[in-house]
């Protein structure tokens, strides 16, 4: 018997995510500039297809690409539990969509649910491996940077630095290791974020449900924010190690937090000068790669509560319209 129009079509919908997916897989191993890029946007169609199949139907793109992702590597890798959580994050991004919550509640529950279910991965990878977590951790750690080394000799970088860099390894492993959790939120919270505006035209035009966030270049981050961060530069300045790291964790996560919000008031001026699609990706890529530029957003994002760049009435509501 012919199959029906629709199983077939869900069944091609199927494949497209596990397709796509793959894709951004591939790009982000074997292609180490462009896949810094292309990594981040591992949840968009995990979280497109969740969103326009179902839970039950949705839930098999990335359970398919994961099989697919442990065939290619022989079994399950840090690498693969990375790109789990990825995916794993727009699944639960769509997940939040549906419980109609803000749009701080949305990003912080699916990010809080992937962290914790990272956590619990690693903690059962050790277990299984007979690895404790933190020497599992610095070893994927040193792995990662000797990989990078390498990858700057290819790009040409000067021997000089090469040999700087790699007599400081040791030191910059210990750093890594300690800020890791730190690096390991913020990244996602970013990551969140951009593929929270990444997927909302395209949900438009598919005709799939968005919530109403309203304008997310008008999002502020809570003023209490500033509080927190002004005591963990107090904390920074105790001579007891342990918690000045408790204080750096914290601190980079509020940085990452101030860099959306900067983010957002470069993306409402880029709106209101009406400036071309092709100039504002180029203008955000040297924003990516140029890390004046991500300290003078930070700042912006920050300075924003006293200044307010944009003149936001925050007593009136925006309306939802595109970013």
């Amino acid at each position: 018997m012919a199959p029906l129009p629709f199983q077939s079509g869900v069944s091609k919908d199927i494949a497209t995510g596990v397709m796509v997916t793959l894709v951004i897989f591939s790009v982000s191993v074997f292609m180490p500039v462009l896949g810094f890029l292309f990594s981040m946007f591992i949840p968009l169609p995990v979280l497109y297809y969740r969103a326009k199949l179902g839970r039950r139907l949705g839930m098999i793109v990335p359970l398919a690409a994961i099989a697919v992702m442990g065939l290619v590597f022989g079994g399950v890798t840090m690498d693969i539990l990375f790109f789990s959580g990825l995916m794993f994050l727009g699944f639960s991004m769509s997940e939040m969509f549906e419980k109609k919550l803000s749009v701080e509640m949305t990003i912080a529950a699916a990010c809080g649910t992937v962290l914790g279910a990272g956590l619990i991965g690693i903690l059962i990878y050790s277990i299984a491996s007979r690895t404790g977590i933190f020497a599992l951790v610095s070893a994927y750690v040193e792995t990662n940077l000797a990989l990078s080394l390498e990858l700057y000799e290819g790009i040409g970088i000067p021997k000089e630095t090469i040999d700087t860099i790699s007599g400081s390894l040791d030191q910059i492993q210990y750093v890594l290791v300690r800020i890791l959790p730190s690096l390991a939120v913020a990244s996602i919270l970013f990551v969140a974020w951009t593929n929270l505006i990444a997927v909302r035209p395209i949900m438009a035009r598919r005709g799939l449900y968005f919530p109403d966030f309203g304008r997310l270049n008008r999002w502020q981050a809570p003023d209490l924010l500033v509080w927190v961060l002004i005591g963990c530069g107090l904390i920074m300045l105790l001579p007891v190690t342990e918690i000045r790291l408790i204080g750096i964790n914290v601190l980079l996560v509020l940085l990452t937090i101030y860099f959306i919000q900067g983010i957002a008031i470069v993306s409402f001026y880029f709106e209101k000068k009406k400036l071309s699609r092709t100039i504002r990706v180029v203008l955000y890529m040297m924003i990516a790669f140029q890390q004046l530029f991500l300290l003078a957003i930070i700042c912006i994002g920050l300075f924003d509560m006293w200044i307010n760049f944009r003149k936001i009435d925050t007593n009136k509501r925006e309306p939802n319209l595109p970013t």
